[in-house]
């Protein structure tokens, strides 16, 4: 394979993954760390990086600084399993989501924080002062949420977190 097909290879990965970060590149396209740094080096105008929430994430040019930190985000399970949780039920209560979704409530906040920062989802207090969580554009987030497909190891360690989260609560 020529250089010109790797990085063929490469342009065409970041452009159907959206958002992959830089390990995830490497397990998926089967290529040596030093031979993806090389040409993402020489894609620099047809691929964007973004360093969000402790990754190098990497994107097609036409994403926006919003789609980047959504998509970044919705990258992990976790996240992603909120958002399809409100996308199917509605506003719904924070502890009724975390309870659904298998998460102690603190793992819920963590990720939470991310997804209100994002205007992705609103957190409302009612008259009591109980939180309901709704998402803010349902449809712009579902379109986002379609182009990702969370990792083998994102997903691992967001099933750890849920395991001792159930763990705990026991």
């Amino acid at each position: 394979m020529t250089d010109t097909d790797t990085r063929a290879r490469v342009a065409a990965h970041v452009a159907d993954n959206p958002g992959v970060y830089f390990s995830e590149l490497v397990r998926q396209l089967d290529l040596a760390p030093g031979q993806v740094q090389y040409h993402l080096r020489k894609l620099d105008d047809r691929v964007v990086s973004d360093d969000l929430y402790g990754r190098t994430h990497y994107y097609p040019p036409d994403c926006d600084a919003f789609e980047r930190r959504a998509l970044a985000v919705l990258h992990r399970e976790t996240a992603a399993d909120i958002v399809v949780f409100l996308l199917r039920n509605g506003p719904t209560p924070a502890a009724e989501t975390a309870e659904s979704v298998g998460v102690a409530r603190s793992t819920l906040e963590w990720h939470l924080d991310r997804l209100v920062e994002l205007d992705l989802v609103a957190k409302r207090r009612d008259e009591r002062g109980r939180v309901t969580l709704a998402l803010e554009a349902p449809e712009e987030t579902a379109r986002l949420l379609r182009t990702v497909e969370p990792s083998l190891p994102e997903r691992l360690v967001d099933r750890f977190t849920r395991l001792v989260d159930r763990l705990l609560a026991e």
